[in-house]
């Protein structure tokens, strides 16, 4: 059997739905957990679907997919523009990594407009709401397909 797609959500996201509709619609996590999985099966992929609030937790996430995952998709959520060490873990990678935004970042606040993931990612989906996840696992498809 083949690796899974690891679907990694960093702080806050377990709010889909409640926190900010405004900005980040009104799906809940759950919802978009099953979108991705309904999604990658129709790709032949399986996935694992995680959120943490603990930049620790998402990085050892980050590491276990090095050997465990095929791709990664990530929502770092805040620690994307925080977080050195979550960048020092994904360089670590050597499978396609899709960073993934509900929103645009770029058409946000200044200090959203940088992201230490994207330095290390092969591509990112931003602005469309839940569908920027389905959107990242088929980039990960295409690239896997590429390799």
């Amino acid at each position: 059997m083949s690796k899974p797609i690891f679907v990694l959500n960093g702080p806050n996201l377990n709010l889909l739905g409640v926190r900010e509709p405004h900005i980040y619609g009104r799906s809940t996590l759950a919802d978009v957990e099953n979108s991705c999985a309904a999604h990658a099966k129709r790709l032949g992929h399986e996935i694992v679907f995680r959120q943490t609030n603990h930049e620790g937790e998402l990085i050892t996430w980050v590491q276990e997919a090095r050997t465990d995952a095929c791709g990664l998709v990530l929502n770092p959520a805040g620690y994307g523009h925080t977080s050195i060490a979550l960048l020092d873990a994904l360089k670590s990678l050597e499978i396609p990594i899709v960073e993934c935004h509900l929103s645009n970042p770029a058409a946000r606040e200044a200090f959203r407009r940088h992201t230490y993931v994207s330095l290390a990612a092969s591509g990112v989906v931003a602005g469309f709401g839940p569908a920027s996840y389905t959107l990242a696992l088929d980039a990960v498809n295409g690239l896997l397909a590429r390799s």
